[in-house]
């Protein structure tokens, strides 16, 4: 995985019929991040994953599957050049986080929203630096949203006002890697945004140390 170019992990059903209108633009996004230059990465199993990772290898790019084992076992799309299995889904995830410059989510059921909400806990708490975390699928996200903004911000601030601006929710799927590229690291430049210690302070699992817990004497 460390050999990889920049990485997008895309996440997404895999119920998701090849028909489905939702099928064809994940395999066409995976297709256009290949054409510009990066890798791609999902769960390695049938639906969305499947169309990104079609996408991916028939555009000639690194086309991931991080594979899991399950009680109903998982049939692994037959459309990945790099593929790894796992039997946790905390290892799993932590290599869709670790090796991304951006996380891409299309509708999907509790795992997408799982692998949505860890991403999003971890930039929120600066565990892990800011990076393009765009929803594909207005009609799917929004609701999610605005309840978010409502039920989390507005009556009870369990939020902060400006948390719900670390994703970006859209169905242009051209918007979307435009976003993908603006914000990615350039492999070997230095991460000026970083203060130096933070910089340094790296863990195994690729996200930042911080500052231990604080306890009151007593």
């Amino acid at each position: 995985m460390s050999r990889l170019p920049p990485a997008v992990s895309i996440f997404g059903s895999a119920r998701t019929p090849s028909n489905d209108p939702y099928y064809a633009m994940a395999e066409q996004f995976a297709a256009d991040l290949v054409s510009r230059g990066f890798a791609v990465i999902t769960g390695g199993g049938p639906g969305i994953m499947e169309a990104a990772n079609k996408g991916a290898a028939e555009a000639g790019g690194f086309s991931v599957g991080l594979n899991i084992y399950l009680p109903k076992e998982q049939a692994a799309n037959t459309y990945q050049n790099v593929s790894l299995d796992f039997r946790y889904f905390f290892c799993r995830k932590v290599m869709f986080l670790k090796y991304a410059a951006a996380l891409v989510c299309f509708p999907g059921g509790f795992g997408t929203l799982d692998e949505f909400l860890e991403s999003m806990t971890l930039i929120q708490t600066g565990k892990a630096e800011r990076y393009p975390v765009v929803l594909i699928g207005s009609s799917f996200w929004s609701p999610l949203l605005n309840w978010m903004r409502q039920a989390q911000w507005e009556q009870n601030r369990y939020i902060d006002a400006d948390d719900l601006d670390l994703c970006v929710v859209t169905d242009d799927l051209v918007w979307a890697a435009d976003r993908v590229s603006g914000f990615c690291r350039i492999p070997g430049k230095p991460e000026a945004a970083l203060p130096p210690s933070e910089a340094l302070s790296r863990t195994a699992e690729g996200t930042f140390a911080g500052a231990p817990p604080r306890r009151d004497p007593g």
